[in-house]
């Protein structure tokens, strides 16, 4: 194993890229420090938001105008305007003194809670994982309290094993951070951003960058360099293993020139996909691996033990035609009416459907049906304003417990587009749910089915739905059912996306987006859908609005 001091993070650039860096940095520090994970999770929220932000934020910061973005509130304003006018963040130099990525890093990496290791290194005085493993050869382990015979030899047995045997000890990451970190890294060093991020695999467990290069060292000794890297574990004569400071492990493979389709394609596809398909044949590109292995190229999405074999073009971002499930400020989303309209036909889309909650949804403001009637007011003007774009009159209605719509069948004929969604209840009996779900889908309202199975990525698993049985009801009432975009969701997830087409239900690639940036995870719900197998033919939004309009409510 090898190890470095991490360095501060100090000085030009304060470009957009540079802010949102330290901003990252600040939130990781903080969550290794215990603070409270809302504090760290507004700190990221930001980073996200300034990394999308066309306009130079420093200026922004310079003219007081910071907390005119969304999510920027006094207190990341206040360190906005210290970092400008600073270079620096003293609560960041000061938790970089405190706390040591490189050890918190490793921890995670190595099964070790971050509390623990961060005791280990204040008692012991050492920083880096080459301080840890001489004070633990020393046998000073022990001086710290806590630690016993058993304890040590454990913490001993994970210093010393190889780190390419070992299981990955952190958890997955979710695309919209996984993609980000591999596409960075491969950007600094001149690649191309593999593993599960280039498969689109919902939480990536194995990162990846593959380079070209006929000299190895330079690659090497750049990418341990690089900021996002807190340690290498591993190193090798073309490849090394660097882990980040939340634990994840990143494998750099330096690839021959003649050798990058190769490498490329054993970096990106699943480990039994690859294995059934070794031993690769040597090929400067893609193309030329597939053409030598006598097989029709293979999109990376596809590139899946179990994935569906098909010649047929897959949807993509550029088919889809309107995004049909957003929100508003009328209930929990962060733009307007207008505003999520303007940046839809900024995104040349012909048409957007406005779904805001109704009342019963509880964890966030809802809709009654009066506020559904007025809210038709807005919709209007706005339309006036953004002809020939248009704004659908939707609702996100929620399924009652007892399988009754929470607004009535009056309402809801008037409406463009009706989204039906189980919110509450998540945990309810396979038999109770599936029967309230299918007892909403009787309603002739019904336009779309949203995130069936209710999953929340590494937080909550999906529910026990009998989507089969939800399908086939869909199927037959010529209802269509949701790709869900948000990073989080991904619901309907690819193997589902499969199941739908082979029932015959029409699938929707839409976003729930909350604010104007959410449009931009249709390419999550695009890449999904992909991942399924899915074409364009498949996908509904990919038709015009009178076509849309012509299926609100089934065939």
């Amino acid at each position: 194993m090898r190890s470095r001091d991490y360095p501060a993070v100090q000085g030009p650039p304060l470009d957009n890229a540079g802010i949102a860096d330290r901003l990252d940095r600040l939130a990781a520090l903080l969550d290794l420090a215990g603070a409270g994970p809302y504090t760290a999770r507004a700190y990221r929220r930001a980073a996200e938001l300034i990394r999308a932000t066309p306009a130079p934020v420093a200026e922004l910061v310079r003219q007081g105008r910071a907390r005119e973005l969304r999510g920027i509130g006094p207190g990341i304003d206040r360190r906005l305007r210290e970092l400008v006018e600073t270079g620096e963040i003293a609560e960041l130099r000061e938790l970089e003194r405190e706390v040591s990525p490189e050890l918190a890093g490793l921890a995670r990496f190595l099964g070790v809670s971050v509390k623990r290791m961060t005791e280990i290194g204040r008692v012991l005085g050492v920083r880096t994982l080459a301080e840890l493993q001489e004070a633990a050869r020393e046998g000073r382990l022990r001086e710290v309290p806590g630690i016993g015979p058993e304890t040590e030899r454990k913490l001993l047995a994970a210093l010393e094993r190889d780190p390419g045997t070992r299981e990955v000890a952190s958890r997955p990451l979710l695309l919209h951070r996984s993609r980000p970190l591999v596409e960075s890294i491969a950007e600094a060093l001149g690649g191309i951003a593999a593993g599960d991020p280039r498969r689109w695999r919902d939480a990536s467990e194995r990162l990846a960058v593959v380079v070209p290069a006929e000299r190895a060292e330079p690659v090497l000794e750049a990418f341990e360099a690089l900021p996002q890297i807190v340690a290498v574990v591993e190193r090798g004569e073309r490849g090394a293993l660097g882990v980040t400071v939340e634990g994840v492990p990143v494998e750099l493979v330096v690839a021959e020139p003649t050798r990058l389709g190769t490498e490329l394609v054993r970096a990106t596809g699943s480990r039994e996909w690859v294995d059934a398909r070794e031993p690769l044949p040597d090929a400067a590109d893609e193309e030329g691996v597939f053409a030598a292995l006598g097989i029709p190229f293979v999109p990376p999405e596809l590139r899946e033990a179990g994935a569906p074999a098909t010649e047929a073009r897959l949807v993509e971002v550029a088919d889809i035609r309107g995004d049909l499930h957003c929100h508003s400020t009328w209930s929990d989303g962060r733009a307007t009416v207008y505003e999520m309209g303007l940046a839809a036909r900024e995104r040349g889309y012909e048409y957007l459907a406005i779904c805001d909650h109704t009342v019963s949804v509880g964890a966030v403001p809802g809709l009654d049906a009066d506020g559904v009637r007025r809210q038709a007011e807005e919709i209007a003007a706005a339309n006036e304003r953004l002809a020939p774009f248009r704004l659908l009159r939707g609702t996100e209605c929620d399924i009652r417990r007892d399988g009754s719509l929470d607004l009535p069948d009056e309402l809801l004929g008037e409406l463009d587009w009706v989204q039906a969604s189980v919110h509450g209840g998540q945990r309810s009996p396979r038999e109770e749910l599936t029967k309230r779900v299918l007892a909403a889908l009787d309603s002739p309202y019904v336009s779309c089915l949203s995130h069936p199975t209710g999953r929340l990525i590494n937080h909550r698993p999906p529910n026990a739905v009998d989507l089969e049985a939800v399908l086939a009801r869909l199927a037959e009432q010529g209802r269509a059912v949701e790709v869900n975009g948000l990073p989080n969701r991904l619901d309907l997830r690819d193997e589902h996306v499969r199941l739908a087409r082979e029932a015959g239900v029409a699938i929707v690639c839409s976003t729930d987006a909350h604010s104007t940036r959410g449009l931009g995870n249709i390419e999550l719900s695009v890449a999904t859908a992909r991942r399924g197998g899915a074409a364009a033919t498949d996908v509904l939004n990919t038709l015009r609005l009178e076509d849309v309009l012509a299926r609100r409510f089934g065939a």
